[in-house]
């Protein structure tokens, strides 16, 4: 699953189209919670600032809880009513039925009252379920683990990352994010920047990357074949070009015969010009063993 697009600063708002605000739990008229980091090292990276629904204090105790039920009516009501009879409280969640399979497969990020909950929480469970009680008939399995959206905020001096402000919370309005209300006197020169949104799929969090003023993105599509080290010889004579890769997505087109490789990278190391580049990579691609096909080649900015 792709789960980042990138976008551009429109004024001061950053769009989020649907597909990326759906998977994150966006809706209209919600509060968006964000911390701002700096980069100060090596690397494309200039700022990123993470957007959640929930504020920090909330990180510590929240956890994930995949529930395993029967495909049958009432097997959804049966396992809120075992976690709200404990005092748990269902935040974000998707329930969908297991492919292949007669199970229901309900997927939560929960808010417990304190970090050992999490073990009483399956000790209860299997305790239940040993003994047979009805209030746990439709519910097959419990997994229990800490979302460890904290990870995330964590600043380590190797990284070079350093913690600006956390923010207010604000409105989500229109499908855009509005910097000019928590960071305009920080992030006051990035109208019309390229930004990188990536969705963290197991924490319901979105990171937004904005780049240092010297990055050169390119975005590149390829024809490859689809058999074993087709991918690795193109990725191998781009790093020899000294281009630094932001992302890299694979699908196939036609099994056993074609994929096609969606590439952008950060060309301002690179040892040719992007107009250079553009020449040099159908070049090499001719080399290459197999039929490879440069499609498109587009910078950013």
């Amino acid at each position: 699953m792709k789960n980042w697009e990138f976008s551009k600063v429109n004024g001061s708002k950053i769009m989020i189209d649907d597909r990326l605000s759906d998977m994150m739990g966006l809706v209209d008229g919600g509060y968006i919670y964000s911390t701002l980091f700096e980069y100060v090292g090596e690397g494309p990276k200039r700022y990123e600032l993470i957007l959640s629904m929930y504020p920090q204090e909330n990180y510590r105790t929240l956890t994930s809880i995949t529930m395993y039920m029967q495909d049958v009516p009432g097997a959804s009501a049966q396992a809120a009513k075992f976690l709200s009879s404990r005092g748990i409280n269902i935040l974000n969640s998707l329930s969908l039925d297991g492919m292949s399979d007669t199970t229901i497969i309900w997927r939560i990020l929960a808010d417990l009252s304190f970090v050992g909950e999490m073990d009483i929480l399956k000790e209860k469970f299997e305790e239940a379920k040993n003994s047979k009680d009805p209030s746990v008939s439709l519910i097959n399995e419990i997994e229990v683990k800490p979302a460890d959206i904290g990870r995330v905020f964590r600043v380590e001096p190797s990284k070079k990352k350093n913690e600006i402000r956390r923010a207010a919370p604000i409105t989500f309005s229109n499908g855009a994010y509005d910097l000019s209300v928590e960071y305009g006197d920080i992030l006051n020169d990035v109208d019309g920047q390229t930004v990188l949104l990536l969705e963290d799929l197991s924490s319901w969090i979105l990171s937004v990357t904005f780049f240092k003023k010297e990055t050169k993105l390119v975005k590149m599509e390829l024809e490859i074949p689809d058999c074993p080290g087709s991918q690795g010889q193109v990725l191998e004579w781009i790093a020899s070009t000294n281009v630094n890769l932001i992302s890299v997505f694979s699908k196939v087109k036609i099994s056993y015969q074609t994929t096609i490789l969606e590439l952008v990278a950060d060309f301002s190391t690179c040892k040719y010009s992007i107009s250079e580049m553009k020449k040099e990579l159908p070049k090499a691609l001719d080399g290459l063993n197999g039929v490879f096909e440069l499609i498109s080649f587009e910078e950013f900015n």
